[in-house]
């Protein structure tokens, strides 16, 4: 009897294994990819920081200086006996409160740049990163009913794609099954109804399943018709669906906090103006001698607060820009 012809089965068997190892390679590349992307994420968030800080440093010098003007003038007072060393004392005090807030974004600015720098590899300059480069929009208009398909482009998303066929080349093909066929994007760069339902409500509970019935190679035999509670019993396949569900709730965390930022910045930019005038009638009747130097006081600490609390929203707004370019694998999605 003529012995069975095994070659086929060889060459069958080399090449998925040939085939595995490219897809393991590619799975490091992409994961390199991921690596560069959260890199350029940090270096941006660096960037942002030390410009924000640099701001509160201009800031507090502006304010330090108006305070100083404030305390010569109310010490003229005091000399001529219109005003009390009560007086001088308060307009001491606000000078050497915002004299250690001087100190201290010196000190961040400072640590900001050293920071910057050693993720550079180089002065930010040196790097082409100005540091006096003005802040502004961090991400451009996101477009209405931007597809979910732009996330497979996410280079963690396309690692676990590659190790799902590198695992079983079959599975790679259920890549559709496992992404919602939804739109990311309402109106003015708003997440969609869609994407929030897919977190039931708001409730960060993810509540897609997806229908899929699809033949899997195992020990190198065919089984046919798996169903999804059994293919999440492979870990390549949990991975891939992790993967999946992270990009979805980063882009939902994303656009929810590009929606709300819009408010509060407004309503904060409101409060500077409210408190600029306030510091502007506190001042005027001060000198008309029919309110207490206390009021000016209390006018120009509620002033620098709303402003850096704004300052502070600002970095908050623009940091989160880059945790969307990041969550929507950054480069162009249009």
């Amino acid at each position: 009897m003529k012995p069975p012809d095994t070659a086929p089965a060889v060459l069958k068997s080399d090449r998925l294994l040939e085939e595995s190892a490219l897809e393991a390679y590619l799975a490091q590349e992409a994961s390199q990819r991921a690596l560069r992307l959260a890199l350029t994420a940090e270096v941006a968030n660096a960037w942002l920081a030390l410009r924000t800080d640099q701001a509160q440093l201009g800031l507090v010098r502006d304010t330090l200086r108006a305070y100083e003007e404030s305390l010569g003038l109310i010490k003229q007072r005091f000399e001529a006996g219109a005003a009390s060393e009560l007086e001088v004392r308060q307009a001491q005090a606000a000078v050497d409160a915002v004299r250690a807030q001087e100190a201290l974004y010196v000190r961040r600015v400072a640590q900001d740049a050293n920071g910057l720098e050693v993720l550079l590899g180089a002065p930010a300059q040196q790097a082409g990163l100005s540091p006096a480069a003005p802040l502004g929009d961090v991400l451009a208009a996101l477009p209405v009913g931007l597809p979910a398909e732009v996330l497979q482009r996410r280079p963690d998303i396309l690692a676990a794609e590659h190790r799902l066929r590198g695992a079983n080349a079959s599975i790679g093909a259920a890549r559709a099954a496992f992404f919602p066929s939804i739109t990311l994007t309402a109106g003015a760069g708003t997440a969609s109804s869609e994407l929030s339902g897919l977190f039931d409500g708001g409730s960060g509970f993810w509540s897609f399943m997806p229908q899929i019935r699809l033949p899997i190679f195992n020990a190198g035999r065919l089984t046919a018709s798996l169903d999804y509670a059994e293919l999440q019993k492979d870990i390549a396949v949990a991975e891939y669906e992790k993967a999946i569900q992270q990009a979805f709730r980063e882009v939902a965390d994303g656009l929810a906090a590009r929606q709300t930022f819009t408010a509060q910045l407004k309503a904060e930019q409101d409060l500077v103006d409210t408190n600029r005038r306030y510091l502007e009638l506190a001042d005027q009747r001060y000198r008309a001698g029919v309110e207490s130097y206390l009021t000016v006081l209390d006018a120009q600490r509620a002033l620098l607060g709303a402003r850096q609390q704004l300052l502070g929203s600002q970095l908050g707004q623009r940091s989160s820009e880059v945790a969307l370019y990041k969550a929507l694998g950054g480069g162009d999605w249009r």
